[in-house]
């Protein structure tokens, strides 16, 4: 038995006085279907969520979140400290992640942030008061 399954079985017997090899077993396959259990799209998940790890696409979802409506990337620009091509690049990144949406007119191209950015944004403002 290795290190990892010893200190389970001392989990498990320190949670319910005893534990036997049907018990780790019981744990363990628990555990595992947990973690295979995942919602069929979750690989979009873990990209909209590396996608707003980096901090100009978090500030630009932000921007585009509070407005509450289409921005032309000239208006986003200026806000970010970036060069217009990382603003490019960012836009871009969030667009494929589904986080904001872009619509050209003419010359000029049109950002928003999609539904699923906003509810990803007000989930983390509803639970950033809790983690302290």
């Amino acid at each position: 038995m290795g290190q990892q399954s010893e200190r389970l079985e001392r989990l498990i017997a320190d949670r319910e006085g005893e534990c036997c090899t049907a018990d780790l077993d019981e744990r363990l396959e628990a555990l595992k279907r947990h973690a295979t259990d995942l919602p069929p799209d979750s690989a979009r998940d873990r990209t909209a969520l590396k996608t707003l790890s980096n901090d100009t696409r978090y500030t630009i979802v932000r921007l585009l979140a509070a407005a509450g409506g289409e921005l032309c990337v000239c208006e986003i620009t200026p806000v970010v400290d970036v060069t217009d091509s990382a603003v490019s690049h960012a836009l871009s990144d969030l667009s494929d992640a589904g986080l904001v949406t872009r619509r050209k007119d003419g010359t000029w191209r049109y950002y928003e942030a999609t539904e699923r950015a906003t509810a990803l944004l007000d989930a983390l403002d509803q639970t950033r008061e809790g983690a302290r």
